[in-house]
């Protein structure tokens, strides 16, 4: 997938890998409101997170553990969000399945929503 930008991270100028194993890497941008937000994403093309093999997922616990210990190092926050998007209708807007972690602050306007806050508002309520 020569035009995956997650298949060659590299090429995004703005990105940077900060830790890698030997089948998944993370990611991050600066971020000017998720600060220290970032991506573990598979180094092989894998369109949703049901595509996973076992070895990435065990390699993609791993990097979670290395990532959190890591910002709770460097930033000390007190919660996160974890999660993957799945297909356009869940949100997925780049289609090489990668998990968000967004460490989370008490001092936040959101502090305390989750990721299904939003999913639960009235306005979100199907009518069939």
């Amino acid at each position: 997938m020569a035009e995956c930008i997650l298949c060659a991270p590299e090429k995004d100028e703005e990105q940077r890998i900060l830790f890698e194993n030997e089948s998944c890497y993370y990611v991050q941008k600066d971020q000017r409101i998720l600060k220290g937000s970032g991506l573990i994403v598979p180094k092989s093309h894998r369109t949703t997170v049901f595509e996973l093999s076992e070895k990435e997922w065990l390699d993609t616990q791993a990097l979670l553990h290395q990532v959190k210990e890591w910002l709770d190092d460097t930033m000390q926050p007190d919660g996160y969000n974890i999660g993957y998007n799945c297909y356009e209708t869940g949100g997925q807007h780049i289609f090489h399945a990668h998990l968000h972690i967004i460490p989370r602050f008490g001092d936040e306007p959101h502090a305390g929503k989750g990721i299904r806050h939003w999913l639960k508002q009235e306005e979100n309520k199907r009518h069939i």
